[in-house]
């Protein structure tokens, strides 16, 4: 930032005629220090606890049961309609996602490559859907009172009732994303890489690239060696 800013500053100089043109040549092989990615978070077992046991609004349940068994982005979960739930083969549908104008919600295509993808519910998701989807009056899964889709002021007002609730001011949907990544990559090989990506609408080398410690975690060498070329 103050590289930027003192380079905005010798720009304006040069432009005022306070410095001379070549004034910028002072840029020339300077090494920016790379900005420090944020560390990512699982949920920690209180939290889990709270997703279990608190007591939710029903809507504010439902995203956040969505959210914590999927791992949709936050503007695919509230984008769910009732056609996207397939409650015989346990899918939800993934083929849309809200994102906001100000208020304003806006339909948009999902990140995913294909456009769709089907992703599994766990059985506790699917158990309170089928209760939680006869209780509304339109298709959305989440909605404002009065308007076909949830506007952003809705959304806060509900992501500030969980994160109360559950008692973490530093909770975002994303932790709830990461945590449901990291859960599915301690059980390979019962699942795959390239499984987990599709499922969360990731390329496969994204996911390496943020995971790959699990992966080698996981790893046995000593006992892959014993098992496949035992004589």
């Amino acid at each position: 930032q103050a590289y930027i800013t003192f380079k905005q500053i010798i720009k304006s100089a040069i432009t005022d005629k306070y410095l001379p043109t070549n004034a910028m040549d002072m840029f020339e092989g300077i090494d920016k220090p790379k900005a420090e990615a944020k560390e990512r978070r699982t949920l920690t077992e209180e939290e889990k606890a709270k997703i279990k046991d608190g007591n939710f609004r029903p809507m504010d349940k439902a995203f956040l049961l969505i959210i914590y068994g999927c791992g949709l982005r936050r503007g695919e979960a509230i984008s769910l309609t009732r056609f996207d739930i397939d409650f015989k083969k346990k899918e939800l549908k993934v083929n849309k996602a809200i994102t906001f104008d100000g208020n304003d919600p806006v339909i948009k295509d999902t990140k995913s490559k294909s456009g769709i993808r089907r992703v599994p519910m766990p059985d506790f998701l699917v158990a309170y859907l089928k209760d939680y989807v006869h209780t509304l009056k339109s298709p959305q899964l989440f909605y404002t009172q009065g308007k076909e889709n949830m506007t952003k002021s809705s959304y806060m007002k509900m992501w500030n009732r969980i994160r109360t609730e559950i008692g973490s001011e530093d909770l975002t949907a994303h932790v709830f994303r990461h945590n449901f990544c990291t859960s599915l990559c301690y059980q390979i090989p019962t699942i795959s890489i390239k499984k987990i990506a599709q499922l969360l609408g990731d390329k496969e080398d994204m996911v390496m690239k943020v995971y790959n410690h699990i992966v080698m975690e996981k790893e046995d060498a000593k006992t892959a060696i014993n098992s496949g070329l035992a004589l």
